[in-house]
């Protein structure tokens, strides 16, 4: 008979005299084995009232989060691509306030999700999965857990070890440092992330400071340009517009790269103090902050340069500090690596929430489900995923538009599906309790854009949107032989499953990991 491993909640105490203590020898050494696990786990036992994920981020938090996520790499890194594709400086800050007001209908949506399903984490993962059952959600949560999520990560972490490098006066293109940089930064980050949820909230409120700093002297450099009348870029500033329908489209996908984390807040739902009143509050404040900064931001970089020169630097904001600040030029690379780092932080918070609820699903191994029994932090899943981040550094790294682009259409994708899930609920579950119930036309129009933004690009660039499909449609096979039928393990494991039961059972004992209270084991 095939021995069962039981993932066991930690604070459960089991009596190992059931009557039946006759029974040959090999059932008493299984009892004692059982008895002497069960001794080491219990001496645990009375440090928990309950296991899981605790509400620990309140309404400044939660704004932090959000703002800290949003505001990284992007504002300092895309301006080049929105104005390649974009044309003069009129478009180019079109898009960069219309991606704000794109983000801020999207959120308004996801408001409605959330305060629905206030104690379900992990976002679209969960919208979809309500809406549309476990395949498509299963596709969003295999894209994003492999692709979308470390990627994410990994463009941020590598952007700010190129600005670390860059404040000490090294080309970032010539140090061959950069990805060190960037591993022992995710490192850290994982590390603050497994250690506490209030010190990666701490991190977050203080590094989100850091980078307002570094916002509000740009947007005051700015002021003072304009009012020493450097403002011959922002005339006839429509001349250049471009016409084409994929040109525009990729466009706002730079853009859109600098918004990304509107939606992050939503990822930790089961975390917020009080989800119903914060959520909403949060996203009012936090995005229209977050667009009226960069839209002000790029009137600064435009007071300086021309939409060709931004269009051609990689680094917008070290190109403008060269220009101006003279020796004090080093501090924007400086403030630009803690923004970073702070919206790396605020990544890898939500990425590990989303392979937690993925693998309290069922869609990922068991172990992944696990919570630290003390510091109530999925701590598998935040390694999982700084695992993958650290793969995704080994080969050499797409050019920054390629990332961009395939990380856009990838999210677009499960963004205008999960606004169909939100538009089917309405009619399919009209009565569902719905706290905050966002004007019928928005979800409508979000999913019109989100169409537009995953068929425009394929008008004049097909090969890199089939690609992304490619893969998308490839976590179907995957579904079916692994998750659904598990056939793999069926056909191929069969008694290497005991096998890893017990490895996971040693990693739970080791770590002191328990499953939460609402995982299923069917």
């Amino acid at each position: 008979m095939e021995e069962k491993v039981s993932y066991l909640p930690t604070e459960t105490k089991l009596n190992t005299t059931d009557g039946n203590d006759g029974k040959d020898g090999k059932d008493g050494k299984e009892k004692a084995e059982l008895s002497e696990m069960t001794e080491e786990k219990n001496k645990f036992s009375d440090e928990f009232e309950k296991k899981g994920l605790k509400r620990q981020v309140g309404l400044i938090g939660g704004v932090c989060l959000l703002v800290g996520t949003i505001i990284g790499s992007g504002i300092f890194a895309s301006p080049s691509s929105v104005a390649t594709f974009a044309g003069d400086p009129g478009p180019v800050l079109l898009v960069w306030a219309g991606c704000g007001v794109l983000a801020m209908l999207a959120a308004l949506c996801w408001c409605e999700l959330g305060t629905m399903f206030p104690n379900a984490s992990g976002g679209e993962y969960s919208y979809i999965h309500a809406a549309f059952g476990p395949l498509p959600a299963f596709l969003f949560s295999f894209t994003s857990t492999f692709i979308l999520k470390p990627s994410s990560l990994v463009l941020i972490a590598l952007t700010c070890g190129d600005y670390i490098i860059t404040s000490f006066d090294y080309d970032p293109e010539e140090a061959a440092y950069s990805k060190l940089i960037a591993a022992v930064l995710l490192g850290i980050i994982v590390f603050v992330n497994c250690a506490s949820v209030r010190w990666a909230t701490s991190v977050q409120v203080i590094f989100t400071a850091t980078k307002l700093l570094a916002i509000v002297m740009l947007i005051i450099t700015g002021f003072v340009r304009l009012g020493q009348g450097h403002n011959d870029s922002l005339k006839d500033a429509f001349n250049g517009t471009s016409k084409s329908i994929s040109d525009i489209g990729y466009a706002f996908y730079g853009g859109l790269w600098a918004y990304d984390g509107w939606n992050n807040l939503n990822y930790v739902t089961e975390e917020l103090k009080n989800p119903i009143r914060d959520l909403p509050l949060a996203i009012m404040i936090g995005i229209p902050l977050v667009t009226a900064c960069y839209v002000m931001v790029n009137i600064t970089y435009l007071t300086v340069l021309t939409s060709i020169q931004i269009a051609s630097s990689k680094a917008v904001a070290v190109t403008l500090a060269n220009q101006l600040y003279g020796v004090m030029a080093w501090v924007i690379p400086v403030f630009v690596a803690c923004s970073t780092f702070g919206a790396a932080n605020g990544s890898a918070f939500t990425s590990g929430r989303l392979v937690y609820v993925s693998a309290r699903e069922g869609h990922m191994p068991k172990l992944l489900a696990m919570v630290h029994t003390k510091r109530h932090t999925p701590l598998p899943a935040l390694i999982f995923t700084c695992i993958i981040a650290w793969i995704m550094l080994i080969p050499e790294s797409s050019n920054f538009s390629t990332l961009v682009n395939y990380f856009n259409f990838a999210a677009w994708t499960f963004y205008g599906g999960t606004v169909a899930a939100l538009l089917w609920l309405r009619i399919r579950q009209p009565d569902l309790e719905r706290p905050y119930k966002v004007f019928i036309g928005i979800p409508i129009v979000v999913l019109l854009c989100s169409l537009y933004l995953v068929i425009a690009p394929f008008y004049d660039y097909p090969l890199q949107s089939l690609y992304c499909l490619l893969f998308i449609l490839f976590g179907i096979p995957v579904y079916f032989l692994f998750v659904k039928y598990q056939v793999f393990p069926k056909a191929i494991t069969t008694g290497f499953g005991s096998f890893v039961d017990k490895i996971t059972y040693k990693i739970q004992m080791l770590c002191d990991l328990s499953m939460p209270d609402d995982f299923d084991e069917d």
